[in-house]
């Protein structure tokens, strides 16, 4: 199933929500989730069958296996920073199960830091926040780009309405 065609439900991130009005660290790192959660949801709008599977080569992955791979980012951010210890999922995922539970990961995040003054508190004993930034935060708008380049490359490009500097459609 197409993602367009699920409209009962409305997922977060089809805009950036409004800003804080101060600037706190954990506004800061909130606003760097909401900026992924905004750009995944765009890069994986509209995807079709033929763009999951798509594949660039051999050695590359497709589309719906670096869907995996930020889920599972977006599972490994919100525990890292949640009080509470969530399971991985056992069940395969559809594509638009896997998209929902993503975003829903980004924005739970985000709704965290946005309400911790200090972040340094959400340091583990494994992982200091640093690296949360540096590692799947980073590592998943990455590949947020490379959904949006597999998009392009099996025919189905990116919306040219999005601005993801203002965080909403033209």
């Amino acid at each position: 199933m197409n993602s367009q065609e699920n409209t009962e439900e409305k997922l977060p991130y089809y805009e950036i929500p409004d800003p804080s009005e101060t600037y706190s660290a954990g506004a800061v790192a909130s606003r760097m989730v909401d900026g992924l959660g905004f750009r995944y949801y765009w890069a994986t709008e509209g995807l079709r069958n033929e763009d999951l599977v798509y594949k660039p080569g051999e050695t590359g992955r497709t589309a719906s296996e670096t869907l995996d791979h930020i889920y599972g980012l977006s599972n490994f951010i919100l525990n890292s920073i949640s009080k509470e210890n969530r399971k991985k999922e056992e069940k395969t995922l559809s594509f638009d199960e896997k998209r929902k539970l993503t975003l829903i990961n980004f924005k739970k995040a985000s709704d965290i830091l946005r309400h911790t003054d200090d972040i340094s508190q959400l340091d583990s004993v494994s992982v200091p926040f640093w690296n949360i930034i540096n590692g799947p935060i980073s590592d998943a708008l990455w590949h947020c780009g490379q959904i949006v380049l597999l998009r392009r490359a099996s025919g189905n490009p990116f919306n040219s309405k999005v601005n993801v500097l203002a965080g909403k459609l033209r």
